[in-house]
């Protein structure tokens, strides 16, 4: 099978044809053009499928919920382009979590066709700061390797976010990267050099930037300093309500490989209402997801939306896919994901000119 497109390639665009073969991208022909000239020549434009590392929910289910969920949330997500994701749990008792981890194990085991691949797991909570809570249940506690080791076997975890500041986190962090678990600092209370502390120990990112972590201050530069000044890598919801443009912005100009994530609910893809974070009630109005008392509880955002709001926000189509792809790809190490070449899997997203969604390919399906 051959598609016809501007092709997205690590050179830049290419016109012209890229062949399926199997799973796989089997050949890319055709001629550079700048992006420019791309967009006048009546092509639609064919990008890495979505990555998104931070994912709660979608289509009424929740992570926390289980197996059948999993296929739910997972299918949901690849009608909107997300190709591959990581399930994202919520702080939770450890038995709830073990619920949990074994609905992921199961759906990443007997994958449904059609769904996004599921990559594993990322632990955003509990160990976090009880007073960086967010819309996170308070179940807050300090570190556990006994509790990393079980969940760990029950399902790979990819990533955990870590308040830095609390006693015995910082040591935990040799722990993690020794069972190749990837670090966020996030959901902390921590100073600017606390973050500098976790980064030098071995931390490589930030959990939902800007949201539940110490502002920047010029005398008291935070968190959030330490990431502009620091981070290689960062994650950030670009719904335009959790961050502002001028700070997406400055986010981007700031750190070099930051990746974009949904912090989806059980309320994407649905319409408003109520439904469930966890064991908590939320309420999904005018594109904002948020607790009983107004805090903002994850969101309704899917990834080709992101997209098309970083072009809105005056980023290149080639840019905007680095934030929405590429760069979460080299985050987790999957190296076989996020760009387009000849012999990688077929994770591919094809958008009108109106960076509309068309079609979608999961390991060279079209969905």
């Amino acid at each position: 099978m051959s598609i016809t497109a501007n092709i997205l390639t690590e050179q830049g665009f290419v016109q012209g044809q890229l062949t399926l073969e199997s799973e796989r991208i089997a050949s890319i022909e055709g001629d550079i053009v700048s992006e420019t000239q791309a967009k006048t020549n009546g092509l639609p434009w064919l990008l890495p499928g979505f990555i998104d590392c931070h994912v709660h929910g979608a289509g009424g289910f929740d992570v926390m919920d289980g197996d059948s969920a999993l296929q739910v949330i997972c299918k949901t997500h690849a009608q909107y382009g997300t190709t591959s994701l990581l399930a994202t749990t919520l702080t939770a008792p450890l038995s709830e979590l073990e619920t949990s981890f074994r609905g992921i194990a199961l759906c990443a085991s007997n994958p449904a066709q059609g769904t996004a691949s599921l990559l594993g797991v990322h632990l955003e909570g509990p160990f976090i700061n009880a007073s960086k809570l967010g819309a996170q249940p308070d179940f807050a506690r300090l570190f556990s390797i006994d509790e990393i080791h079980l969940l760990h076997q029950i399902s790979p975890l990819r990533v955990i976010t870590l308040a830095p500041e609390l006693p015995g986190h910082i040591e935990a962090i040799q722990h993690l990267l020794a069972l190749d678990i990837r670090v966020q600092i996030g959901h902390s209370a921590g100073s600017y050099e606390d973050a500098l502390k976790a980064l030098n120990t071995g931390a490589t990112g930030f959990t939902h930037l800007f949201n539940a972590m110490t502002g920047l201050h010029h005398r008291d530069p935070g968190m959030v300093g330490a990431a502009l000044a620091n981070a290689q890598y960062a994650e950030i919801i670009p719904d335009l309500i959790h961050v502002h443009s001028g700070a997406l912005k400055t986010a981007a100009r700031c750190i070099p490989k930051l990746f974009s994530v949904t912090d989806a609910t059980a309320a994407t893809g649905m319409p408003d209402g109520s439904y469930q974070l966890g064991k908590q009630k939320v309420f999904k109005c005018l594109g904002c997801v948020k607790l009983a008392d107004g805090t903002l509880a994850g969101s309704a955002l899917t990834m080709d939306q992101a997209f098309r709001n970083w072009v809105q926000l005056g980023f290149s189509l080639q840019e905007a896919s680095h934030k929405t792809s590429l760069h979460a790809a080299d985050f987790l190490g999957e190296h076989q994901r996020g760009r387009l070449r000849p012999g990688l899997l077929a994770d591919m997203v094809l958008l009108d000119h109106r960076l509309n969604l068309k079609n979608v390919w999961i390991k060279g399906v079209n969905i």
